[in-house]
């Protein structure tokens, strides 16, 4: 009789609900039509361009440069990196408070029971005989306490839950994105470290064939030893490259074996052996910039945030007006345990209670400008996240087509200055010119091709970075447990 009346007028309440707050709207950005920086047909050298034009939303973009041990790194990274197993973990803790919040919805329930055996003093009844003073009780009960959610204080922190846990999967595949190009990037230099070894030990070679003639020209008394010590001093100065190329190439390999979750000395044998820098793309199709914000995680993981904070507001403001409980009990209680659960030992209790803050409506409001200020902060936030995310693709944009160009006149040079060192010995030893020549030839030569390496290098990376940027180039991939459990 009493709760029917009561439901009629609770689903009603509900039904007329509305949640305060203001609603989320997604902030406007006035992005340009194109990037600025598209790039533009730059001469490069036919062996060093992949025959194919990459796109920003191609598969899986490592696989493009046509190295296994590359793709090998990388699908390792992203099944065992340390940094991936926090971002999942953050993850999967949003998502479990996102499922904590949805409890709110619905009643909560609890059970006690209890069983007493008591005795009062002759002081509390006093002239009543001991045994009379003895007593037991036993009693159970299930209790239910439900919140509505008239003004839709439930409603905006289930929202706000939902936007945390979307933000949190956007934090996912920033980490990946990130995992994913550092692990290509690092690769890459070590390949390109390497070739830079390969024509310093090439050099030292040549300069210490140059030494010998020299030093039998000197003991044939042809030269002075002003020659010999030049050229011993020239050979010095290229052999005192090695040691810093080789410490830089062990620390990529250790910086591998960190990102695949392995210790630092577990590639070491695997990565020495020296392979060819891959090939770099013909060109990268960019997309539009309206694309490039719809893509980026980080763009993803702000507008998030700025959700979450913006129903934060809701939850903060529902406090201004009354908030409604609605409670029950049904139990049993007796002296006997075995008259427990009997007609005449039920228990029961329905209650509506109204909560309100009106009184200390100071508190309330200072938390809604609390939470008013941390939107505008996010807000903030993501409009800087935008900003960043442009620039970050346009400056990869420009370093990735002027590094190209770059490219074809080191190649050029390189192969000039081999050239020039080749003939110059030719002319050294048939006494038409001086050893200052041949020594001058060398070092260009080694400051040519160390140049040429260095700058396929960036080349081949600033592609890893045009793809970081766009945050194109690979699936939607969120490690599962099961790998990361397995490694």
């Amino acid at each position: 009789m009493v709760i029917r009346p009561l439901t009629i007028g609770v689903m009603a309440a509900l039904l007329a609900a509305c949640a305060v707050g203001p609603d989320f709207v997604r902030p406007t950005t006035d992005t340009p039509a194109r990037f600025a920086r598209e790039p533009a047909t730059a001469a490069i050298a036919p062996q060093q361009a992949a025959p194919q034009q990459a796109t920003a939303t191609d598969t899986a973009f490592w696989r493009g440069f046509g190295d296994a041990q590359l793709t090998a790194l990388v699908e390792d990274a992203l099944s065992a990196n340390h940094d991936l197993r926090i971002a999942l973990a953050n993850y999967d803790r949003a998502n479990a408070l996102l499922r904590g919040a949805k409890f709110d919805y619905f009643p909560t329930l609890t059970g006690s029971g209890q069983a007493s055996d008591n005795r009062a003093s002759a002081d509390q009844q006093p002239g009543v005989p001991r045994a009379d003073r003895d007593g037991k009780a036993y009693s159970a009960q299930v209790d239910a306490a439900w919140e509505l959610d008239v003004f839709g204080r439930i409603r905006r922190n289930v929202e706000a839950n939902r936007a945390d846990a979307g933000a949190g999967a956007a934090d996912l595949q920033s980490a990946q994105v990130a995992i994913v190009g550092d692990v290509a990037r690092t690769y890459l230099e070590l390949r390109g470290l390497q070739e830079r070894l390969r024509v310093a030990h090439e050099n030292a070679d040549n300069q210490r064939e140059t030494l010998q003639l020299v030093e039998a020209r000197f003991n044939a008394g042809r030269d002075s030893e002003f020659d010999t010590a030049r050229a011993r001093a020239q050979l010095e100065s290229t052999s005192a490259r090695i040691p810093a190329l080789e410490a830089a190439i062990a620390a990529d390999m250790h910086r591998l074996a960190v990102l695949t979750g392995r210790t630092p000395d577990a590639l070491i044998g695997e990565l020495s052996e020296v392979k060819p820098l891959p090939a770099v793309p013909a060109g990268i199709d960019p997309g539009t910039p309206g694309e490039l914000l719809r893509r980026r995680p980080d763009v993803a993981a702000a507008e998030g945030r700025l959700h979450a904070a913006t129903a934060r507001i809701g939850v903060a403001t529902a406090d201004l007006f009354p908030r409604f409980t609605l409670g029950g009990l049904i139990g049993s209680q007796a002296i006997d345990s075995g008259d427990l659960f009997q007609r005449s030992s039920e228990t029961r209790l329905v209650a509506l209670g109204i909560d309100w803050s009106f009184l200390d409506i100071g508190r309330v409001r200072a938390r809604i400008k609390a939470a008013d200020a941390d939107a505008e902060g996010e807000l903030a936030r993501y409009q800087q996240t935008v900003l960043l995310a442009l620039e970050d693709t346009e400056n990869a944009l420009v370093r990735f087509d002027r590094t190209r160009e770059e490219d074809a006149h080191l190649e050029r040079a390189a192969s000039d200055s081999t050239r020039a060192a080749q003939l110059a010995r030719v002319r050294f030893e048939a006494g038409a010119t001086s050893l200052l020549e041949v020594l001058d030839a060398e070092r260009n030569r080694l400051q040519a091709e160390d140049a040429f390496a260095d700058g396929r290098t960036r080349s081949v990376t600033s592609a890893v970075a045009l793809y970081k940027a766009l945050a194109g180039g690979w699936p939607q991939m969120l490690p599962t447990r099961e790998k990361i459990a397995s490694r």
